[in-house]
C-alpha cells in the first residue's frame, strides 16, 4: 500500500507530464505499441486499440477514415485478423471513420444504442465542423494527402457505419477466451459514450470519456462547436469507473495510467474538482452573480488541482451557468432580439478618435486585461478594417495571451495561434 501523500504527488506529476499543446499535432506510431502482452495501440487523432486473442483481434476505435489504413497496416504486422468484433467508444468521426477499413464479412460492429443519433448530429453539421476543425488541426489536409498516397489501395474514405449490434446499458461477450464487457457511460464526450472493461485483467479502455488528457479538467463545451456536456452524468461515470477498481486505464492519448491506487486518486481528483466547480457555479447563480463574475471568482483549491490543458475551469463555469439558466442573461433587453452587440460597438467606434482608442487598448494590455483590449481593437477594425496598427496590436495581443497564459489549453492555444497568424497577415498586407 502506497503512502497517500506519495500517490497525490504522482497525480500531480501525471498532470504536468501531459500538456495541452501536445494535442495540436497528432503523432502516428510507425509500429503498433504494445501496452501489455495482448493489447496494442496505434496513435492518431484518437488512439485505435487492438486486443489480440486466440480467435483473432478486436479493434476498439478505428480513427478517422484517412487514418484507418495506417492503423490497419501497423496492426496487421502483429495480428492480421480475422476481426470478429469492432467496438467504438463513441460516435465521433475520429472513432467511427475507419470501420469500413477493418470490417469484413464476419465482423460484428458493436456500439451503444445512441450511436446512430450521435453520428446523425455530426452529419447534420458536417460542413460547419469540418471548417472549424482546421483552426486546431492546420496540418490535417497535408496529413490526409500523405496517407491517401501511401495507402491508396486500402483507402475507403470517411465511413458512416451502422452498428450490427447495439445495447442500452451493458453487454458482454467472449472472444478467444477474452471476456469483454461494454458499459454505457452517457455524459462523456457524447451521448453514446461507453467503456470497454476487461474483467479478467481489470483493464478499462475509455478513449476520450474523461477527456484525451488525463487527469485534466474536461471540456463541457468544446470551442470547435458541439453539444453541451453535463456535470451530473459525468460525475456518475467517474463513480462507476472507480467502483470497477481498474489497474490499467487506456485513454485516447498517451500511454496508459497503471496502478489501482494511482488511477483511483486521479479519478477522485477529477470527480471532486468538477463537483466543486459545478456547486460553486450554482451557488453563484443563487447569489445573483452574473456569468462573468462567477467565471472570475471560481478557482480550484490547491488540493483539487487538475490539468487545464484541454478544458478549463472558467469555461466549465460558463457552460454550467448557461445550462441551468439559458442564453438569456437578463442583462439587456436587446438580448431578446437579433441585435449583435458588436454592431453597437461599431457605432461607437465610428464616433471615436482612433488614436485614443488604440492608446486605451495598449493601456488595457499593459494592465493585464488583454481580453478588453481585444474588444476595443475589434471595435476599431469593424469600421476601419484597413487600420494596420490595430491589426498589428491584435496579433500582439494574441501572442501575449499565448506567452503569458500559463497552462494554456489545447483549444485555447489553437485558437490564439490561428488568430495571431491571421491578424499578422492582415497587418502585413
Amino acid at each position: 500500500m502506497s503512502n497517500a501523500t506519495d500517490i497525490q504527488v504522482q497525480v500531480d506529476r501525471l498532470i504536468d507530464e501531459r500538456p495541452g499543446r501536445e494535442l495540436l499535432h497528432p503523432d502516428f506510431d510507425e509500429k503498433a505499441v504494445p501496452l501489455n502482452d495482448f493489447i496494442y495501440r496505434s496513435q492518431g487523432s484518437s488512439a485505435s486499440t487492438m486486443l489480440v486473442t486466440s480467435a483473432g483481434r478486436v479493434i476498439v476505435n478505428t480513427g478517422m477514415g484517412f487514418e484507418a489504413p495506417h492503423h490497419k497496416h501497423v496492426f496487421d504486422e502483429v495480428c492480421p485478423g480475422p476481426t470478429p468484433y469492432i467496438i467504438t467508444t463513441q460516435g465521433h468521426v475520429d472513432h467511427v471513420g475507419g470501420v469500413a477499413v477493418f470490417r469484413d464479412d464476419t465482423t460484428c460492429y458493436v456500439a451503444q444504442e445512441s450511436n446512430p443519433a450521435c453520428q446523425a448530429d455530426d452529419e447534420r453539421l458536417q460542413q460547419f465542423r469540418g471548417g472549424t476543425a482546421l483552426r486546431w488541426f492546420p496540418k490535417l489536409p497535408a496529413q490526409i494527402r500523405e496517407f491517401s498516397q501511401r495507402y491508396a489501395s486500402t483507402m475507403k474514405g470517411q465511413d458512416k457505419p451502422t452498428p450490427d449490434k447495439m445495447f442500452e446499458e451493458r453487454t458482454s461477450f467472449t472472444v478467444g477466451g477474452l471476456e469483454i464487457e461494454l458499459i454505457a457511460m452517457p455524459g462523456g464526450e457524447t451521448i453514446d459514450s461507453l467503456a470497454v472493461w476487461l474483467p479478467q485483467h481489470r483493464v478499462a479502455i475509455l478513449s476520450n470519456l474523461f477527456g484525451p488528457l488525463f487527469p485534466h479538467f474536461p471540456n463541457f463545451n468544446t470551442l470547435r462547436g458541439d453539444k453541451y456536456r453535463f456535470a451530473v452524468p459525468y460525475l456518475a461515470n467517474v463513480k462507476r469507473m472507480r467502483e470497477l477498481k481498474p489497474t490499467m486505464l487506456i485513454t485516447g492519448r498517451g500511454m496508459p495510467i497503471e496502478g489501482e491506487e494511482l488511477i483511483d486518486a486521479c479519478l477522485g481528483r477529477l470527480h471532486d474538482s468538477v463537483d466543486y466547480v459545478h456547486e460553486q457555479t450554482a451557488a453563484g447563480i443563487n447569489a445573483g452573480k452574473d456569468i462573468y463574475m462567477i467565471m472570475r471568482e471560481v478557482k480550484l483549491p490547491p488540493e483539487l488541482r487538475v490539468g487545464q490543458g484541454y478544458g478549463k475551469v472558467e469555461w466549465g463555469v460558463r457552460t454550467f451557468f448557461e445550462q441551468y439558466t439559458g442564453w438569456f442573461q437578463r442583462r439587456s433587453t436587446a438580448e431578446l432580439y437579433p441585435s449583435d452587440p458588436a454592431d453597437a460597438l461599431s457605432e461607437l467606434a465610428a464616433l471615436a478618435d482612433v488614436p485614443s482608442v488604440l492608446e486605451r487598448a495598449r493601456a488595457r494590455m499593459e494592465s493585464g486585461d488583454v481580453a478588453t483590449a481585444i474588444r476595443l481593437l475589434e471595435a476599431i477594425l469593424s469600421v476601419r478594417p484597413d487600420q494596420p496598427e490595430a491589426a498589428s496590436l491584435m496579433a500582439f495581443a494574441h501572442e501575449k495571451l499565448l506567452k503569458e497564459g500559463g497552462d494554456v489549453s489545447f483549444w485555447e492555444n489553437g485558437w490564439l495561434e490561428s488568430e495571431r497568424d491571421r491578424w499578422q497577415q492582415i497587418a502585413e498586407d
